[in-house]
């Protein structure tokens, strides 16, 4: 394994892990925390940096990755193209080759799809799965349909949001951008979840465009052992709100039997 690291930012560093679909870019957060598992956090659709805030909350109590796809944000380019079990497999090799203990896995908007697969090809490396704003609800499965809903949803006041997003989504290009639309409309996350075995954290924003809230709901009522919360604004309320989500996450690992390691690097 090649695995190379930055110097390091004023909090977080840089890691960039060799693996066969590709080079992956992590931002790792925090530090190690005594029964406190890691938290490996995937990027959205096509786009990373506005995820910083949200991985920094998670870094108050635990330690945080935050982890580009091949091909996407600061990774290197793809080798292939890839549809969603293809990511997931490259983040399998990326939990593989980072050698944590086990760990909380995070995906957010499409991510969720790329989690949910890692979850069920790791069970072993993994203590909790939180899909947090997942994709794609079956009311808006459709090119038309997903794309409305992204525009509606929108609407709420996001400043700052799109200059994040920018960046990114210049760099992965129209072409790579509506493949990965397109291969996560192909994908059933409600299928998913089934073959999942650890406990399973659904979040929604309670203004989501994207999602109905009975959908989301029955997500977690489809896993083994699923749970359900409303956090504050729409579909990326990480953004608008992101400390939201951490209390729900801790709360959620308190509850896993034999949670965390003995290790406090801090």
């Amino acid at each position: 394994m090649t695995d190379r690291r930055t110097a390091p930012a004023a909090d977080h560093f840089v890691r960039y892990t060799e693996t066969t679909a590709g080079r992956m870019r992590s931002r790792v957060f925090g530090c190690e925390r005594a029964g406190a598992p890691p938290v490996i956090a995937l990027m959205g659709m096509g786009v990373s940096d506005y995820l910083m805030p949200a991985m920094r909350a998670l870094s108050t109590w635990t330690q945080a990755h935050l982890v580009d796809l091949p091909g996407l944000g600061g990774s290197g380019p793809a080798r292939r193209w890839l549809d969603v079990p293809g990511y997931a497999a490259a983040v399998a090799e990326w939990v593989d080759r980072a050698q944590l203990p086990p760990a909380v896995l995070i995906g957010n908007s499409s991510s969720t799809q790329v989690a949910a697969h890692a979850a069920a090809m790791r069970p072993e490396h993994l203590q909790l799965l939180v899909l947090a704003g997942p994709t794609v609800d079956p009311a808006y499965r459709s090119t038309p349909r997903v794309l409305l809903h992204w525009r509606m949803d929108s609407r709420h006041p996001m400043p700052g949001l799109q200059q994040q997003h920018t960046p990114d989504w210049a760099r992965a290009g129209f072409r790579q951008l509506w493949h990965l639309l397109q291969v996560h409309l192909r994908d059933r996350i409600e299928d998913t979840v089934h073959r999942v075995r650890c406990p399973v954290l659904v979040l929604r924003g309670d203004e989501d465009g994207l999602s109905t809230e009975a959908w989301a709901r029955g997500l977690a009522a489809e896993a083994a052992d699923g749970r359900f919360a409303v956090m504050p604004g729409p579909h990326s309320f990480v953004w608008s709100a992101p400390s939201a989500w951490s209390e729900p996450i801790r709360e959620a690992v308190a509850s896993v039997p034999g949670q965390g390691d003995a290790r406090n690097h801090c």
